[in-house]
């Protein structure tokens, strides 16, 4: 009951904040107003892409789009002097030791490495490279920006770092969205999923959970006001839900430090962050003090919000590839870290 209590009180100040404003930015002035500078001087070095052995550098949707993006993009440098940074190509399936390597000739063999210890180069790894004793990884892991895809596991994240992906993933415009709202909550867990919680949902009369896989989630989208995530599962439809007016609540019982855009959107007023300790009637106490308080400018928030979200196969203005070059453009201004000391 105390969790519950605790967890309510929290979620009271934090409904309080949602209703000041209808903005998702943290700072819309200066984020338009920066983005307009990006576009005129941002410029990036892309180093040679190591030899790969059958199929393509990279096999996730969003890293493949980004990489895409970026290589048909005018933020693409050949003169290393013009580079604000330098990207480092590499499948995220190359192995620590040739991963070692390739830092080691990047030291050797270009002069821009060294000037920073590799903090303003940045690389793209779907899971998060891992921690090692080799010199060359922990100088990449601990200065250099990681792109990931959102989420990525625990401990090969760094906040105010590192960058994460939005998931890639088709979605329709508000026009078509059902005004008739049959459930509190839906949710959609993965196969593997399992959970106290889910099952306690499952018999909850005012949730809905989607067992079978099928062609209705966005007919369920749709028919509910909060779409339920467990953290860590399947969050790739996460951006057609805000889209859709239905907003999102991720459960969790750890902060989320690797949320897309975090530089650029303020989450906490579009979405809802809830422990699955209070079980499912706390979570209903916590939705039914949401709808009380901001529900309709948060869903207004998260509407707004997905276009920085949303992949085009020709990058638009302010669409999610410009908004990871923003939050590069925002690391550009680089410090030199302290020297590796060999142990």
């Amino acid at each position: 009951m105390a969790a519950i209590f605790l967890l309510l009180l929290s979620l009271l100040t934090f409904t309080g904040d949602v209703i000041s404003t209808t903005t998702p930015y943290l700072s819309s002035e200066t984020l338009f107003s920066n983005y307009d500078k990006m576009l005129d001087s941002f410029k990036i070095f892309i180093y040679p892409t190591p030899p790969i052995t059958g199929g393509t550098i990279f096999t996730t949707t969003q890293e493949s789009q980004f990489y895409t993006s970026l290589l048909s993009s005018p933020f693409v440098t050949e003169d290393p002097s013009q580079a604000h940074l330098f990207f480092i190509p590499f499948p995220s399936s190359l192995s620590t030791r040739n991963l070692a390597r390739l830092i080691r000739n990047i030291r050797g063999n270009y002069p821009f490495w060294n000037r920073t210890l590799g903090a303003d180069h940045f690389y793209l790894s779907a899971a998060g490279v891992d921690s090692s004793s080799d010199r060359n990884i922990v100088e990449l892991k601990k200065n250099s920006i990681q792109i990931s895809c959102f989420p990525t596991s625990s401990g090969l994240f760094i906040p105010h770092k590192d960058i994460t992906l939005p998931p890639v993933h088709p979605f329709k415009a508000k026009s078509s969205v059902n005004n008739t709202l049959s459930f509190l909550g839906y949710m959609k867990p993965s196969g593997r999923s399992s959970s106290t919680l889910i099952e306690e949902i499952k018999k909850h009369p005012e949730f809905k959970v989607e067992s079978e896989p099928g062609n209705r989630t966005r007919e369920f989208i749709k028919s509910s006001r909060f779409c339920l995530f467990l953290y860590g599962d399947d969050m790739t439809w996460m951006v057609e839900a805000m889209a859709l007016q239905c907003v999102p609540v991720v459960i969790t019982d750890r902060p989320i430090q690797d949320l897309p855009l975090m530089d650029v959107m303020k989450w906490s007023e579009m979405a809802v962050f809830v422990s699955s300790s209070g079980g499912a009637k706390g979570l209903r106490r916590v939705l039914d003090v949401i709808e009380l308080n901001g529900y309709e400018k948060m869903k207004e928030s998260g509407v707004a919000a997905t276009q920085h979200l949303a992949w085009n196969a020709e990058p638009q203005p302010h669409d999610a590839f410009h908004m990871i070059i923003y939050q590069l453009w925002l690391r550009r201004h680089t410090i030199r870290y302290a020297r590796w000391v060999e142990q």
